[in-house]
């Protein structure tokens, strides 16, 4: 059998492909930017899912913002330990920052448990207790981005940038749509889709773009 055995190689070829693609069945289709494009391409690639050309959307200030958190050495902090995983970690020490997902963190657990709502809503009310620029990746937990909305609501001054992508049937189009519908900096889904490993895919888009830039 001849198949391709080099990562790099494999990676450039699924790009080469989803290129032809989507000049073939969307023809006329434009990326609002170069950066725009590399971000929907690898949420396609990471999902085999054309559908990111037309769910996937972005406030008007969300690029700068979320470029802004990270050149500040910010804290990005996660729903899932999936999408901690799932970012390039070399990349973020190249940029001064750190990743925490605080879902099993022991005094959320406690919190939860007390207050009576989730993990990845306790989770939030801990990550906006830190200090220093921060950006917030969710994929998995409406919850979490209901949270954080409701936060930025009694807070004005604390304006985060977020990627918003949970997946799912309960809660998860609602919380996004109301995302979209914030004053926050967003990239966000349209609709059910989402999930951990296109959050993390967006923050890597955006990490391999600042490499080869900077």
């Amino acid at each position: 059998m001849n198949y391709i055995t080099q990562p790099q190689q494999i990676e450039q070829h699924s790009f080469e492909i989803i290129a032809d693609i989507i000049a073939a069945e969307y023809p006329g289709y434009e990326f609002a930017n170069a950066l725009q494009e590399k971000i929907i391409k690898r949420a396609i690639h990471t999902t085999a899912d054309f559908d990111w050309l037309e769910i996937l959307t972005f406030s008007g200030d969300a690029l700068d913002a979320i470029i802004a958190a990270l050149q500040q050495g910010c804290t990005i902090f996660t729903d899932t330990t999936m999408a901690l995983s799932g970012i390039n970690k070399t990349q973020l020490k190249a940029m001064g920052c750190d990743i925490q997902c605080y879902v099993a963190h022991p005094s959320v657990a406690e919190v939860a448990k007390a207050q009576g709502i989730t993990r990845s809503m306790a989770a939030v009310d801990l990550a906006m207790q830190t200090d220093g620029p921060k950006l917030f990746v969710f994929g998995n937990a409406p919850t979490a981005l209901f949270r954080l909305l409701e936060l930025s609501q009694q807070h004005p001054a604390q304006r985060y940038p977020v990627v918003g992508v949970p997946v799912g049937f309960v809660g998860a189009a609602e919380s996004k749509q109301a995302l979209i519908e914030s004053d926050l900096p967003y990239i966000a889904a349209k609709g059910r889709k989402g999930g951990s490993n296109v959050a993390a895919a967006i923050i890597n888009a955006i990490l391999y773009h600042l490499r080869e830039t900077l």
